[in-house]
């Protein structure tokens, strides 16, 4: 039986399944695929069918797309449920829990019709089950441990046997212990393409699950209990500098698929383009019903893909439009000082803590160019740079790179986008009018200023004429 990452079958019919079993005994266990594993962070290319139906198969940022071996009328994957290690980005790594070496797991894709059987080892210190989201199967292989199968001992494998009655975007995750694995970084994304291969065909596919973390400054380890405050906003489980980009030819038709698994909804914001919601974990959105968006909301457990043709070359960012989701390693607890004259006390705290520099006055813009010592194992809050500076951004942040002349399969970095001569924002360097001001700012000179007000000082009379 022969290992391939591309071996397509021809779906059989009348196919009766049973519920997850057990594999036990050196003779079963020698049947067992291989689980590849890998700990590289960085995105890998995509391999294309080599025989049945033609797809294109999908680019998993910051990921790879798991390898499989064709036993009969099977195909048949290998997952590893195990400990792992990952970068977050350049300077941090956490202590997570994954698949096959890596936090998500790798990404099964199949074609619609396929049968498949799928390992799920289990290493880690305490029980498991998987969960196929969003697919149709047999209720013994849904992957609800108690519910629908016995739960994963550490130590064993149990398979899951089903054939793929639609295609779409799907994902897996744990259903046993749910809390703490998913907070630990157990997830994955499946991907089934159609059967038909002109069927809603695009030039280039990204996928990738949105996930969080509370990990500490100094610690590696979630911190499993957070419900609301995480600090790390990841796109599988990476945060900006340390997400890879989406490159892609000038008049390429994309797909950018993505999967919420964090606590909270995340309304995705695409810069440059206005695209079409073309489907959900659902199913496909029919292209007459389509709806054009420039942002798309995810809440948690959803799954959404747009698609958009891009013929506007240049660095185009993409992110969550929640701020705070665009941030790293940031404290809940800091408090707002902005307006707040600190030269006084800085003055005094120097002298007890040479070196010591106040920030957050005029906002935290300034962090982001500053190359202050961190603790152990953490990230600055804003970091990452480009052509023209620090780009102030972290967490669920990346850039669609949209260039000319690109080959079919080329997704190299093609560096930054050289705008064409006058096509930048400039400094305008004339002469500005006076500006105009309404009210008690009418005869003001200059800059009005703007400070902090201690509530206590004001008038009896509760007036609030103060700056």
């Amino acid at each position: 039986m022969d290992i391939s990452r591309r071996n397509v079958i021809r779906a059989g019919s009348g196919l009766v399944l049973t519920g997850a079993t057990m594999v036990s005994g050196r003779a079963q266990a020698a049947a067992i695929p291989e689980a590849p594993t890998t700990g590289d962070a960085t995105t890998q290319q995509p391999v294309a069918p080599t025989s049945g139906p033609d797809y294109q198969p999908v680019v998993t940022l910051n990921g790879w797309t798991l390898p499989w071996r064709m036993n009969g009328d099977w195909k048949e994957f290998h997952l590893v449920a195990e400990p792992v290690v990952r970068e977050l980005a350049p300077g941090m790594k956490a202590h997570l829990w994954g698949y096959n070496g890596q936090s998500p797991g790798p990404t099964i894709e199949a074609v619609e019709g396929d049968k498949v059987r799928i390992f799920v080892t289990n290493k880690l210190p305490e029980n498991t089950a998987v969960h196929w989201h969003g697919q149709r199967l047999p209720n013994g292989m849904d992957g609800v441990g108690g519910l629908t199968q016995p739960h994963i001992p550490p130590g064993r494998t149990f398979v899951y046997e089903f054939q793929l009655r639609r295609s779409g975007t799907f994902m897996y995750h744990p259903h046993s212990d749910e809390m703490v694995q998913m907070a630990m970084g157990m997830m994955g994304l499946f991907i089934v393409h159609p059967r038909d291969p002109a069927f809603r065909r695009v030039d280039r596919d990204f996928a990738f699950l949105l996930n969080a973390f509370d990990i500490e400054a100094g610690s590696y380890v979630p911190k499993v209990n957070t419900m609301l405050e995480f600090n790390l906003w990841c796109w599988n489980s990476r945060v900006f500098p340390g997400i890879d980009p989406l490159v892609v030819g000038k008049g390429d038709k994309v797909r950018i698929r993505f999967g919420n698994l964090t606590m909270t909804n995340h309304p995705v914001h695409l810069h440059g383009y206005e695209f079409k919601v073309s489907g959900t974990d659902g199913g496909w959105v029919p292209e007459a019903a389509a709806w054009p968006e420039v942002s798309v909301d995810c809440a948690v457990g959803q799954m959404r893909s747009f698609d958009f043709v891009a013929d506007e070359p240049g660095d185009w960012a993409i992110h969550c439009h929640k701020s705070h989701h665009t941030m790293n390693a940031m404290g809940h607890a800091v408090k707002t000082y902005i307006g707040v004259d600190k030269k006084e006390i800085a003055q005094r705290l120097k002298k007890l803590v040479p070196g010591y520099m106040p920030m957050g006055s005029n906002g935290m813009g300034e962090m982001g160019a500053m190359e202050m010592p961190l603790p152990d194992n953490t990230l600055p809050m804003m970091t990452g740079f480009a052509q023209f500076g620090p780009v102030e951004m972290g967490g669920m942040f990346s850039v669609v790179k949209v260039r000319e002349g690109l080959a079919k399969g080329d997704y190299k970095d093609p560096g930054w986008f050289k705008n064409p001569a006058g096509a930048v924002a400039y400094e305008f360097k004339g002469q500005l009018p006076e500006p105009v001001r309404s009210g008690k700012q009418a005869g003001a000179k200059g800059a009005v200023e703007f400070s902090a007000v201690d509530p206590r000082t004001r008038p009896a009379g509760g007036g609030h004429d103060q700056h």
